[in-house]
């Protein structure tokens, strides 16, 4: 409940207002069955008003059984019909679909989202306008990925953004393949962990993919999609592959899917994919 909330006001009684914006939570997954409500004080001061106005909102949730108080844990939530009522009743499954840039990992992401029906969260997607905005903003060219200011200040917001988005699917019951370059963060054990954990939380399974394109096919598919943002890997195209490493794989259990233009079908390899994250299981 950290989120930003949207400030009080005297239509209606304070009290009433702060336990409809707290049932809207429980109702939409934000808050979960068994989760600890922060202490009065806390949520009086979170939400800018009176102990008492909160005591009241407690009052009311209470009565709907969406509260209940414990000895020695506080206020926890009660919401034993949220898993009921997810659109699919199945474990949810997550799909880190990581790799090069042109190496296909938009393109795995979608035809395992368009055969099974889950989101489809791609970084590129989600917060590209943003991130241009924002270079523009300060000066700097909105297609820059390279620079130091890029990828300390920027680059970490954009992957914040992207978890948050697949947390909020994961809140509504939801499956999804999550795509993005992910080069730092699947080395990066403590954000693999973490990852992990937030994903057992929803009891949801958690499967890495790595796309693996060769230079000349992952040549074509960036010159193909024509983003302003690869033209300085396209000006000088070997010094970029010699800077990569094309035999690169991540340090954690991962599923290999082959895009070169040589390799399978890569829906065949996408159908093979789901296949292998359907049988998984939350350990």
């Amino acid at each position: 409940m950290t989120r930003p909330r949207p400030t009080v006001s005297r239509s209606e009684p304070l009290h009433m207002q702060v336990a409809r914006h707290i049932r809207n939570d429980i109702e939409a997954g934000r808050l979960r069955d068994g989760q600890r409500l922060p202490s009065t004080r806390e949520l009086a001061e979170e939400w800018e008003v009176s102990t008492p106005v909160i005591n009241d909102a407690m009052a009311i949730l209470s009565k709907e059984g969406l509260v209940e108080s414990k000895p020695r844990a506080g206020r926890v939530v009660r919401a034993p019909e949220q898993a009921s009522i997810r659109p699919r009743p199945s474990t949810p499954h997550v799909v880190f679909v990581g790799g090069y840039a042109g190496s296909g990992k938009t393109e795995l992401g979608r035809v395992v989202a368009r055969d099974t029906g889950w989101a489809l969260l791609d970084k590129d997607t989600l917060t590209r306008p943003v991130v241009e905005a924002a270079l523009e903003a300060v000066g700097r060219s909105p297609h820059d990925r390279e620079s130091d200011f890029y990828l300390s200040t920027i680059r970490p917001r954009e992957y914040e953004s992207l978890m948050n988005a697949l947390t909020e699917n994961l809140q509504c019951g939801n499956s999804s393949v999550v795509t993005a370059p992910f080069l730092r963060e699947f080395a990066d054990a403590a954000w693999v962990n973490r990852t992990l954990a937030t994903c057992k939380d929803f009891g949801a399974t958690a499967t890495f993919a790595w796309v693996y394109c060769d230079a000349e096919t992952m040549h074509t598919y960036v010159r193909h999609r024509g983003a302003a943002r690869d033209s300085a890997k396209l000006a000088d195209w070997s010094r970029y592959v010699e800077g990569i490493d094309l035999d690169l794989r991540p340090p954690i259990p991962h599923i290999v899917v082959d895009n070169s233009a040589s390799s399978e079908p890569l829906q065949s390899q996408a159908r093979r994919l789901v296949e292998q994250v359907e049988n998984a299981k939350v350990d």
